[in-house]
């Protein structure tokens, strides 16, 4: 058998350079689910990145808690039975803050991933388009039901600190965790979806912030006009509109609470039903509309 010669002009060369097989285990799409998540609900507090980032998401957190620490301050001092405001109620009178926040760091989850066009690389991973919408999706729930439950958890130890009335703070305070759940899903799926479409983050903020705004306005005339034609039975159903104002009057119906406000009326049974309704349709609904958004991409 001849032996075959190699020419000595021949180019190609294999080179060792060291590298080793990979031989641990294989961690899986729901590790990679779990580490983009841990890494977007970072990011939304600025978490990991410059100290630029971290000033807007942490002065809304200030401005969420800086009031309930008054609060419990001022309530521990006179000595008071209760606090003045109740736990649902704090979010609703500041659910403006929980709105800048959203439009704010929901841009940030995923307008850069359009704008670098990072996006490809993560699908180019055993990660799939809609593991990638639920880590997103869940990362910025998880902030905004942070940013929402901080104030009331202080406002509760402060309660208990004040020694007020255990049984009465813990049921509010159930309260206001269910309407910090409502605000969560509804602000982040809508903000999200909003920022999907762009991937300028000044347009997605914009954008985020004019849809809570026209709305909050929007349904605020609608109900003055209502109420000024004497149809103040029906006003609230304007609140379908505004998802604040939503989120108000189905935890108000839900607990039988004061609503805030001299014109508003508490739903009926049939509108609380609507309300509640309303809710899982948007928080469904934006999850659904974001997964097909990124089948396409």
């Amino acid at each position: 058998m001849s032996e075959t010669r190699v020419p000595d002009n021949r180019q190609d060369v294999i080179h060792d350079i060291g590298y080793r097989h990979y031989e641990g285990p294989r961690l899986g799409i729901g590790y990679a689910t779990r580490s983009l998540y841990t890494s977007s609900l970072r990011g939304a507090f600025g978490l990991g990145r410059s100290g630029k980032s971290k000033i807007l998401p942490m002065a809304m957190a200030v401005i969420m808690a800086v009031p309930a620490l008054i609060i419990v301050a001022v309530s521990i001092y006179v000595k008071m039975g209760k606090l003045p405001v109740d736990y649902p109620q704090y979010l609703t009178n500041l659910q403006f803050v929980t709105a800048v926040f959203t439009a704010a760091q929901a841009p940030v989850l995923l307008s850069r991933d359009l704008r670098f066009m990072t996006v490809p690389l993560y699908f180019s991973r055993p990660l799939r388009s809609s593991d990638y919408v639920r880590a997103k999706y869940a990362a910025m729930v998880s902030a905004v039901f942070i940013l929402t439950l901080m104030p009331m958890l202080i406002m509760w130890i402060g309660s208990m600190l004040g020694s007020m009335d255990f049984g009465y703070n813990t049921q509010h305070f159930a309260y206001g965790v269910v309407a910090a759940a409502f605000y969560s899903l509804v602000y982040a799926g809508l903000g999200l979806l909003i920022a999907s479409l762009t991937p300028r983050r000044g347009f997605g903020v914009a954008a985020i912030i004019a849809l809570f705004m026209v709305s909050a306005g929007v349904s605020g005339a609608l109900r003055g006009v209502m109420h000024v034609t004497g149809h103040q039975a029906a006003s609230f159903w304007v609140a379908m509109l505004n998802p604040g104002f939503l989120i108000d009057s189905t935890v108000s119906w839900m607990f039988n609470l004061p609503l805030r406000g001299n014109v508003a009326e508490m739903p009926t049974t049939i509108g609380g039903i609507a309300f509640l309704v309303e809710i899982a349709v948007l928080a469904a609904g934006t999850f659904f509309l974001l997964v097909r958004r990124y089948r396409k991409i």
